[in-house]
């Protein structure tokens, strides 16, 4: 497969290559570093490199958060990142939240063209929340992958994503329907939290189709059960921890970066481990 392959296409053939539906998230806050890649150049390159090293075979994906690299030396460090994760042969799914209108929705869809001037991710998160026509070149892009935010596990989220409609279904139910329709090349699936296993279950009978990005396993206190139970859409789907993972380090037994890798490692191999329990 190429990078102009369907991004599902790509993830089905990972998820059963390796045999996991883990994603990793790659934050690699600057606060929470390694002292001894503090003085790199790129350190947060640097860290990443090395949790790749140590999780790759186990990751379906990696999803780097955008947020840690909203700064020139960031942006650096994330095109390292997402050319490094391709060398390794695993997707990127980078965690944007993106969307707009006209001209600046069409730039932020830059970053998921395998045509642009730099590494470009395999998959993205975008924001719904100013309609369809925002999400356009996201959705024509028929190799990349486009999660659309549809019930986040934040105890905020609850504000305008339970609202009822006239219809009386809440507004996240009328989100996963109209991504159902939006999806007409295929590459549509869905962020939804796990800390709600009943909403999981009532969005997976809403839509049985799109793949899920579950985020919430981990540091957010999720059931990795009903995540992989209602997350998958024919075996294909994602469960994601990040801090869990990168920063297993924090309570590893020896110091430096070389620690935090291998605390990684292991942590990624028992999430994958755990959540391969409740895989059919």
């Amino acid at each position: 497969m190429t990078a102009r392959t369907p991004f599902f296409d790509r993830l089905a053939e990972r998820i059963e290559r390796i045999d996991s539906v883990l994603s990793v998230g790659l934050d690699p806050d600057p606060a929470r570093l390694p002292e001894d890649l503090r003085d790199r150049d790129l350190p947060r390159w640097a860290f990443n490199r090395r949790i790749i090293d140590a999780t790759h075979e186990h990751a379906a994906v990696f999803k780097p958060n955008a947020a840690f690299y909203e700064d020139p030396e960031g942006w650096r460090a994330l095109e390292e990142t997402i050319a490094y994760a391709h060398g390794k042969g695993v997707p990127v799914l980078l965690d944007a939240k993106r969307a707009d209108i006209g001209n600046t929705t069409r730039r932020y869809a830059d970053l998921v063209d395998p045509d642009r001037d730099g590494p470009a991710a395999d998959a993205i998160t975008v924001n719904p929340y100013m309609g369809g026509d925002s999400l356009q070149p996201f959705l024509a892009n028929e190799t990349a992958g486009v999660f659309v935010l549809c019930r986040t596990s934040n105890p905020g989220g609850s504000d305008l994503q339970d609202l009822p409609l006239e219809t009386g279904e809440p507004v996240y139910e009328r989100v996963a329907a109209l991504a159902d329709l939006w999806n007409d090349h295929g590459n549509v699936g869905l962020v939804v939290g796990a800390t709600q296993p009943e909403e999981l279950e009532a969005l997976r009978e809403i839509v049985p189709d799109l793949p899920f990005l579950v985020p919430g396993i981990g540091a957010q206190g999720g059931d990795a059960e009903p995540a992989v139970e209602y997350g998958l859409a024919e075996g294909v789907g994602l469960i994601n921890s990040s801090r869990g993972i990168v920063f297993a380090g924090d309570d590893a037994t020896g110091e430096g970066a070389d620690a935090y890798a291998s605390a990684a490692g292991q942590a990624a191999k028992r999430l994958k481990s755990r959540l391969n329990r409740y895989r059919a």
